[in-house]
């Protein structure tokens, strides 16, 4: 048996990561492109909402709100000024709601696009592992096809004969459900008489 060279072998796995790399490095490149286009074509209220949630995210928004409260407390308690907001405040805990209910706004806002993406890959993955599913199921026909002309015995193996039909995602969704069913502590539960 003739062996390769070390430095041979090296290069030939060097090609083969290589070749390995530029598929990867593309297949990222193209998702990255996905998501710039997705990005781009956000609407406005959603490029807003994005912005204003990642800012309230930040430890300069807990700083500036940190100052911001201890301005108008001193203001307000500060012996000899003019006190606009006296204790306990009213004024304050008005703005302050009235914040709470636009930031939680905004942030829900940017959480429903951050759920349209996901739903997006989700879907995105599962037709990739459909199509996946579906010419695997094809390589399988074809190499027991291969296998017959060959004189290979294939027809002993029980799984060959139910991995070369095609999935049907309803029944599995049916099993799926009736599985998480049978899971459930009201299925468990046992039934009063």
């Amino acid at each position: 048996m003739h062996k390769q060279p070390a430095d041979a072998r090296h290069r030939a796995r060097n090609a083969r990561d290589t070749r390995a790399d530029d598929l990867t490095r593309e297949n990222v490149q193209s998702m990255r492109r996905v998501e710039e286009t997705a990005l781009a074509n956000r609407s406005r209220a959603d490029r807003m909402a994005a912005f204003i949630a990642g800012f309230c995210g930040s430890m300069p928004f807990v700083w500036l709100h940190a100052a911001a409260f201890a301005g108008w407390i001193a203001l307000n308690t500060w012996p000899g000024l003019a006190h606009w907001d006296p204790y306990p405040f009213t004024f304050l805990t008005l703005v302050v709601s009235l914040e709470a209910i636009f930031l939680a706004s905004f942030i829900l806002i940017s959480q429903n696009y951050e759920l349209r993406v996901s739903d997006r890959r989700n879907q995105l993955d599962l037709q990739i592992n459909l199509l996946t599913e579906q010419e695997n199921t094809k390589m399988i026909q074809m190499l027991e096809r291969i296998a017959k002309k060959v004189g290979a015995d294939s027809g002993s193996d029980p799984d060959l004969r139910i991995l070369k039909e095609n999935t049907n995602p309803e029944k599995l969704v049916a099993q799926i459900e009736q599985a998480q069913h049978e899971d459930s502590p009201a299925a468990k539960a046992p039934k009063k008489s």
